[in-house]
């Protein structure tokens, strides 16, 4: 097959679209993107939920907005720590299997 028809056959069969000349830049994007997608209706059901339950006599939405108690402050900062650790694993390249609860990610 011809170069021009590997490459026309190439491009078919790769229909991104692209805004950058570094594919993995588009990559990123594209992730960034669907992140921000999935916050976005996070954020819609949320308030669904939340109008529901006000309309409904169970929530305060003005209570949402205060200060939490210690122990509360104290069990937030855990899962938050335990959340960007993970992330920052992963951002330093050490990812490990995710096996069986408990094992740590090790098998046997």
């Amino acid at each position: 097959m011809p170069a021009e028809d590997k490459e026309s056959a190439r491009d078919t069969a790769r229909s991104e679209q692209t805004f950058f000349d570094d594919p993995a830049i588009d990559r990123v994007l594209g992730v960034t993107m669907a992140l921000a997608t999935e916050v976005y209706v996070l954020r819609d059901r949320l308030r669904a939920v939340e109008r529901q339950l006000e309309q409904a006599g169970q929530l305060d939405r003005s209570l949402l907005d205060k200060e939490p108690g210690l122990e509360d402050l104290a069990v937030d900062a855990a899962d938050r720590e335990a959340f960007v650790a993970g992330l920052m694993q992963n951002l330093e390249g050490r990812q490990v299997s995710k096996g069986a609860a408990g094992t740590g990610g090790r098998h046997g």
